[in-house]
């Protein structure tokens, strides 16, 4: 089972704020499990934090803004992208200042530090959202369009139009998420000649320069109009006949420009608090798209907390009747659990058919055949027997009892014709004999039951 993340240590990067033009520096600090991201402002009273989440977003027009009350923090997503990317989900980000500085424009020193330092595992398994059916937002002005599709990795794919003959059409791929330090994380971000002027009337971009952004001339001015622009950004003065990209280390890719929306993209999915398996593909995307799409993730997972297990009938069971058998001591008609279709280190999932022969259906209820909760509980519990007695060299001397159940609850019935998915994990270690689990029940994707509970292993006589 994969284990949540964060780093090993800290790190810091300095550089100019992309919009303020002020001199920042961003540190990443390790987090414990299930902390998500933060992002704190020491340079404020109190020193602020905010939780990095889609909801939090207030402002997406010239990137990813963060808010909380009067708290602001701006260009988060190269940061971000590159801690989900290498998979970290625990990160508490302390910066100096409104925005994180822009470095080279791209994620690349993020990610180089990050390896520097390293990644440790933490205790907590890692928290997958599995993209179980099509999950589509669209913006009918703009065009734009996300979607994403069921698959076993996280993986994307982007398209781009844009008014411009230098980069008019391009898409841009990532199939598997490890590639990203290499395919995706150089990738800088761009502005186009055009969009410079408004920009700077909106007091942006006061260090833009042509070291952490490719500039796109494609639409002809006058020399004079050209060299006011270049004054502004403090940049050398260029011949206005000379249509082109304008920057001082040459494109990395074709579709560099298009790479880097598909980088942007991570960043905003990083604000889901969740790692996703599931195919992303998104036409125009930008920030306000991306977070439209991020919301909606979050509204799907509170929707569906708690996922059921993936059960496809056809694999192989990893126990079949007659192994769980030779483990459990239980047998008609107590013996509750069909087979193990997965089974790890602290996690079991197992299957039960529910057929109209069950002999509790004889007397509960006649009219209204209905499972008796008390036989959901343990028959759950000889999912966790399972678990436990499978490490045990001698597993038919031995047998599992109750001590205590806890935070049961009952969500819906239970009827012939329903096959239940259990999934049980440990919450700690066996210790003499004790073991504590967590228990779900699901028919289809429905939560039908949960308990805690504790047992101990006991030899027979």
């Amino acid at each position: 089972m994969l284990k949540q993340k964060t780093l090993k240590g800290s790190f810091s990067l300095c550089g100019k704020g992309l919009h303020t033009g002020l001199s920042l520096t961003v540190t990443f600090n390790p987090a414990a499990e299930n902390t998500g991201y933060k992002i704190q402002r020491i340079d404020l009273e109190g020193m602020p934090v905010i939780d990095a989440i889609a909801e939090n977003v207030v402002d997406t027009q010239r990137g990813t803004v963060l808010g909380s009350g009067e708290v602001r923090v701006s260009t988060v997503e190269h940061g971000l992208a590159a801690l989900y990317a290498l998979g970290i989900e625990n990160c508490l980000i302390q910066v100096n200042g409104p925005e994180f500085p822009i470095l080279d424009g791209s994620a690349k020193m993020y990610v180089d530090k990050i390896k520097e330092i390293g990644i440790e595992e933490l205790n907590a398994p890692k928290d997958w959202y599995i993209i179980r059916k099509k999950i589509e937002v669209k913006d009918e002005k703009s065009g734009s369009c996300i979607t994403i599709l069921p698959d076993d990795e996280f993986s994307l794919t982007t398209m781009c139009s844009f008014e411009s003959k230098f980069i008019n059409s391009q898409f841009a791929s990532l199939d598997k998420v490890e590639k990203f330090a290499t395919e995706i994380a150089p990738a800088r971000t761009f502005v186009f000649v055009r969009d410079i002027e408004p920009l700077l009337q909106a007091n942006l971009i006061k260090g833009g320069d042509m070291d952490n952004a490719i500039v796109i001339y494609e639409r002809q001015t006058t020399q004079e109009r050209l060299d006011m622009l270049a004054d502004m950004l403090k940049v050398e003065h260029r011949d206005a006949n000379e249509l082109g990209y304008i920057q001082h280390k040459p494109l990395v890719w074709e579709n560099e420009c298009t790479r880097h929306k598909l980088l942007d993209i991570i960043g905003d999915m990083a604000l889901i608090g969740k790692p996703i398996k599931g195919r992303i593909i998104a036409t125009r995307p930008g920030h306000t798209i991306n977070n439209k799409f991020a919301r909606q993730m979050r509204r799907e997972i509170r929707k569906h907390e708690i996922q059921a297990p993936i059960y496809d009938p056809n694999e192989e069971p990893v126990m079949d009747n007659n192994r769980i058998r030779e483990l459990l001591p239980h047998r008609y008609p107590m013996q509750l659990v069909d087979k193990v279709i997965s089974l790890g280190a602290t996690s079991i999932v197992g299957v039960k058919n529910v057929t109209s022969n069950e002999p509790f259906f004889t007397g509960h209820f006649p009219q209204e055949p209905v499972m008796p909760g008390v036989l959901q509980i343990e028959a759950m519990a000889q999912c966790g027997g399972l678990l436990v007695l499978n490490t045990l060299e001698e597993p038919e001397r031995w047998s599992t009892y109750f001590m205590k159940i806890d935070g049961v609850k009952f969500r819906q019935k239970v009827v012939p014709g329903d096959t239940l998915i259990f999934k049980v994990d440990l919450l700690a270690p066996v210790r003499h004999g004790v073991s504590s689990m967590k228990g779900y029940i699901f028919v289809g994707d429905h939560v039908v039951a949960e308990a805690t509970f504790t047992a101990q292993i006991v030899k027979n006589k």
